[in-house]
Order: structure tokens, then C-alpha cells, then sequence
């Protein structure tokens, strides 16, 4: 349990860590802001990544998106449908099996992705919540091998 809580709060630092030393990433849809990035894999660390079941590689992406209900006091995270695919730049498409990540109030969704060096690959993300929300998230992301 207090592992379970020490992984989170580094996944969480790490990803408040990454999300302030670059621009924030999000979509707002009506009441919801979805948030989202993709970085490389080592970026975590070993132990994170172990608990979340990651593979950690330097040809290896994840990409971590989470709902917020801006209607709701204090923004909570909200569960969704999520669905997505990657593609590069000559097409090669691959669907994206996200895992849901539950701690405490957030909720999280991770998938992982395959890079080779100086890629830029293209997400669209299928995000769905009940009748309230039915979105598509588009962005890319230039990964470089470390």
C-alpha cells in the first residue's frame, strides 16, 4: 500500500514536473478539460513503471490522458470511453490499448507507444463520457530516442 501511494506521487510529480516545462496540453469541451501529453517512456522510473506495468524503453512512448468536470467543485476526474490510434508520417497506423489508472479521486488513462528516433507521430484519441461528452482529441508528438 504505502509502495501503491510512493508510485503515485512520483508518477504525479513526474507528470506536474513534465506538464510545467512544457506549454499545458488540454482540450476544453464544454465542461470537461482533457489533459494529455506523450513522452518517452524513460522518463519514468523503473519502479513506477514496474508498477504500472510500462515498458520501459528508449523506443517506447506513453501517452496519459485524464478527464476533469469543471462543473463539479474542486474539478474531479471523471471515468471515460477511450479509444485511440497513432500514426506516423507514412501512415503505419496502430491502435492504442490505454489502461485505466484509479488512485484515490484521480483517474487516469495510460497507453503505450512504439518511436524510432526524430518521429513525430499524429494520436487521435476517441474520449466518450456517458451522453455528455463525445470528442475526438487530435495531437502530435515529435519523440526522440535518448
Amino acid at each position: 500500500m504505502l509502495r501503491n501511494i510512493l508510485s503515485l506521487a512520483l508518477m504525479t510529480s513526474l507528470m506536474l514536473f513534465i506538464t510545467s516545462a512544457v506549454a499545458e496540453q488540454k482540450q476544453q469541451v464544454g465542461n470537461y478539460d482533457i489533459h494529455y501529453m506523450a513522452l518517452g517512456s524513460t522518463f519514468i522510473t523503473p519502479a513506477i513503471a514496474k508498477t504500472y506495468g510500462i515498458e520501459r524503453s528508449q523506443y517506447n512512448g506513453i501517452i496519459n490522458i485524464t478527464v476533469l468536470d469543471t462543473s463539479q467543485q474542486g474539478n474531479p476526474a471523471v471515468a471515460v470511453e477511450i479509444s485511440g490510434i497513432a500514426n506516423n508520417l507514412l501512415d503505419a497506423r496502430m491502435d492504442l490499448n490505454f489502461k485505466e489508472i484509479r488512485e484515490g479521486d484521480a483517474i487516469y488513462y495510460i497507453a503505450q507507444v512504439p518511436y524510432r528516433d526524430d518521429q513525430e507521430i499524429n494520436f487521435t484519441i476517441a474520449v466518450k463520457h456517458g451522453n455528455k461528452l463525445n470528442t475526438a482529441l487530435k495531437f502530435k508528438q515529435k519523440f526522440y530516442v535518448d
